[in-house]
């Protein structure tokens, strides 16, 4: 099966696509060049065969072979506890922010499975490697930025410490959709200047350049940037 998967991305590359995606994802190597349309049609298909054979064999050494992984793990209906058994297993595969947040995107299922999914992610925020932090609070702010979680959402994102590029970004990233969908409240939180300084300030960068976010707000945003 990874074979067959391996010599479809190998006939699937675009040489030009390889170095604009290698561009983007400067900590990835052994990128074949794969679009992601054509990854998650191939997602859907492996979804319909064998999935847990694929996933039993499935490879990690190309970015692609990684990728396709997590996104047949986001779209196979199983019950929660598996899939999140095969989510626990796939966390420790991500070295870069294009699978970890293409896959947190994909968990569709957490809308309908909110306690125990947040159960599941919440302590992966105090990781101390980079994109396991990134995973989680990429999946909060892609699924639990709503009335029931937005207060621990911000908890979290005022608790964690960590100096890693990716891991801070996430977490500007996830401040910025809480202050689009709860503004109030997030701009308590930047109020405090109690987020790292530089994570602080690039969230508040993101709600400027938003334009989900309204002007007056942006005026506001700007006096609270840290020098």
């Amino acid at each position: 099966m990874e074979l067959k998967i391996r010599e479809i991305f190998l006939n699937q590359a675009e040489c030009g696509y390889q170095k604009f995606t290698a561009k983007l994802i400067p900590t990835s190597h052994n990128i074949i060049g794969v679009r992601m349309p054509f990854m998650r049609n191939l997602a859907k298909q492996i979804v319909k065969d064998d999935w847990q054979e694929y996933l039993r064999t499935a490879d990690d050494y190309y970015f692609e072979e990684v990728m396709l992984q997590g996104l047949v793990i986001g779209l196979v209906k199983i019950d929660v506890s598996i899939r999140l058994e095969y989510m626990r297993k796939f966390i420790s595969k991500i070295d870069n922010w294009s699978v970890c947040d293409s896959f947190c995107i994909g968990l569709k299922f957490a809308q309908k499975n909110q306690q125990e999914v947040w159960d599941f992610i919440e302590p992966y925020s105090y990781s101390e490697n980079e994109y396991v932090v990134r995973f989680s609070v990429v999946t909060m702010l892609a699924h639990f930025i709503n009335d029931n979680y937005i207060d621990r959402v911000l908890a979290i994102c005022l608790n964690i410490s960590h100096d890693e590029y990716y891991a801070k970004m996430g977490v500007a990233w996830a401040l910025s959709v809480c202050f689009v969908k709860f503004p109030q409240k997030t701009f308590v939180v930047f109020q405090s200047k109690k987020v790292e300084k530089w994570t602080h300030n690039k969230a508040i960068q993101k709600c400027i350049e938003s334009f989900r976010v309204k002007d007056e707000d942006k005026m506001v945003l700007r006096a609270l940037k840290q020098k």
